[in-house]
């Protein structure tokens, strides 16, 4: 069942009585991987439930859920410019998502959404490290241009791997801003950002955590906190 397809069910309610059926079958570290990534996907679902305008909330929630499933030091990786890793994780879902759901979501469902974060300066990392005084950033309008350059290529080609990418690079951007105080709660100037980011998230969350559980034989690595005795 596709994570596309219309539930009275929560996504949370779903996946988790799947993830009671199957788990024995699965290694020990995907199932811990897909334990946590649920538990906070539950998280940011009450989130949204209780208080349906907190998109601060409802994102970070998400975001949790998401890098508990992904389980890698985003935060490094983004920084150096590092990507491989995080190509090669969204590569592997764009490939196994059979049922096109990630295609529909860019495609289709949050086309124009993802458009403007593309094409917004505020979730473009270089441009903070200007306006924060890092050396080396000067040129932050250049780089600004060849990144929505590629990403205007990447959404006239329908090159779905290098616009997810990119989406979250900018994402992650966002991210930052609420985790390291950097911006005010329920402000209205990154509000549109926020919202949208929330909505693309409580939607593709569940896609990848159900990807992988469909798919217990991929390589998904060790958790980066393994439970320790």
């Amino acid at each position: 069942m596709s994570s596309a397809e219309p539930s009275s069910e929560s996504a949370h309610d779903r996946l988790k009585s799947r993830h009671r059926l199957v788990r024995d079958e699965h290694a020990q570290d995907l199932s811990l991987r897909l334990h946590r990534a649920l538990s906070w996907l539950q998280r940011a679902e009450m989130a949204e439930s209780l208080e349906p305008q907190d998109s601060d909330a409802g994102f970070i929630f998400y975001w949790i859920a998401f890098n508990a499933a992904y389980a890698e030091e985003t935060a490094e990786l983004f920084d150096t410019g590092e990507r491989s890793a995080f190509n090669e994780y969204f590569d592997k879902m764009i490939r196994l998502d059979t049922n096109r759901a990630i295609f529909d979501a860019i495609w289709e469902k949050f086309s124009g959404p993802i458009r403007l974060l593309l094409d917004n300066r505020y979730v473009f990392q270089p441009f903070w490290k200007h306006q924060n005084g890092t050396p080396g950033y000067e040129d932050w309008e250049r780089r600004f241009g060849l990144s929505r350059e590629r990403a205007r290529a990447a959404l006239a080609n329908m090159d779905t791997l290098t616009v997810l990418t990119t989406l979250f690079d900018r994402l992650y951007v966002l991210r930052n801003q609420l985790i390291h105080g950097g911006a005010t709660w329920n402000s209205s100037v990154n509000r549109s950002q926020v919202d949208d980011g929330a909505r693309i998230m409580a939607f593709l969350v569940p896609v990848f955590i159900e990807l992988m559980m469909d798919n217990p034989t991929e390589d998904w690595g060790r958790p980066y906190y393994p439970v320790v005795d």
